[in-house]
């Protein structure tokens, strides 16, 4: 009879405690503020918001403080003082990591993938005698981590985000989609040029073609490029069917928030076309 070999798991954070206040304070702020995110063109039933995604896995991921001690040793002064001080320092930085401002900050962020990876090596040392020790447990390489009903991507982006290798399957091919935009396409093309060529309205607004191309600002360079493009040769198409307008004084006199913009022209926002047809009834006309 064979016994499959024991892994030994050290307790996480997140089994013992969290700042739960800090963590909902940044998850109800960022409610009102996150516009114009990838999050918010599907709105999902369980949308995670995208601070208690990073919060929850990072504390997932790094090892309590405690689980060095045994419980006998945990109740000694000295010994109870250091975990806490260490367990007030992760939640010092977890209230950190949840804040909307700190979504892309590289300093923060840096500082919770080494405690990450940190607790990682302490991992892979206590199970160094497994037999498969070199297959499950690479102190130089992170766990990958996989989200099978992903949804609009929270929780892996922030995986990723995090310094992990980031999997996400779904049904739902909205949610493909934005997470293939989110999570596999930018990490792709990290840190590279854009290639797009720059077009006749960047040029005629001397915009800079070079720049700071770190992370996926290149490839968003890239797609502002593709946007300029399609904008531009779709007015070089239709344009004359989207004539300028230009604010007459009369046009004004009941329109207060046009009278700065008297006697100029503005681009129409949209156009409403109608036409009359015939009606069934000889007594109904239809416009």
């Amino acid at each position: 009879m064979t016994t499959t070999p024991k892994i030994i798991a050290p307790k996480k954070l997140i089994e013992v405690a969290l700042p739960l206040d800090d963590i909902n304070k940044a998850c109800a702020r960022e409610k009102s503020i996150r516009h114009g995110h990838p999050s918010t063109l599907h709105l999902w039933w369980a949308r995670r918001p995208l601070a208690a995604a990073r919060a929850v896995l990072f504390a997932q991921l790094v090892n309590d403080p405690s689980w060095k001690y045994s419980e006998e040793e945990q109740r000694k002064p000295a010994i109870k003082g250091v975990i806490t001080k260490k367990r007030n320092e992760l939640f010092k930085l977890i209230s950190e990591l949840v804040q909307w401002e700190n979504t892309t900050n590289e300093r923060v962020l840096e500082r919770a993938r080494a405690e990450i990876r940190a607790s990682w090596r302490e991992t892979c040392e206590v199970n160094k005698g497994h037999p498969d020790a070199a297959m499950l447990f690479d102190s130089n390489k992170l766990p990958a981590f996989h989200d099978p009903f992903a949804g609009g991507g929270a929780i892996p982006l922030e995986a990723q985000r995090l310094g992990l290798e980031s999997h996400a399957t779904d049904l739902n091919p909205v949610a493909v989609l934005i997470n293939k935009a989110m999570i596999e396409i930018p990490p792709k093309f990290a840190g590279r040029h854009p290639v797009g060529p720059v077009s006749k309205s960047d040029r005629q607004t001397n915009a800079p073609a070079t720049g700071d191309w770190a992370g996926a600002r290149g490839i968003a360079e890239d797609v502002r490029r593709y946007g300029q493009w399609i904008r531009q040769t779709a007015e070089e198409r239709i344009g004359h069917l989207y004539p300028r307008v230009k604010i007459t004084k009369k046009m004004a006199e009941d329109r207060p928030d046009l009278r700065e913009y008297e006697g100029t022209e503005l681009t129409v926002v949209a156009w409403l076309w109608a036409r009359t047809v015939k009606s069934g009834s000889p007594d109904v006309s239809v416009g």
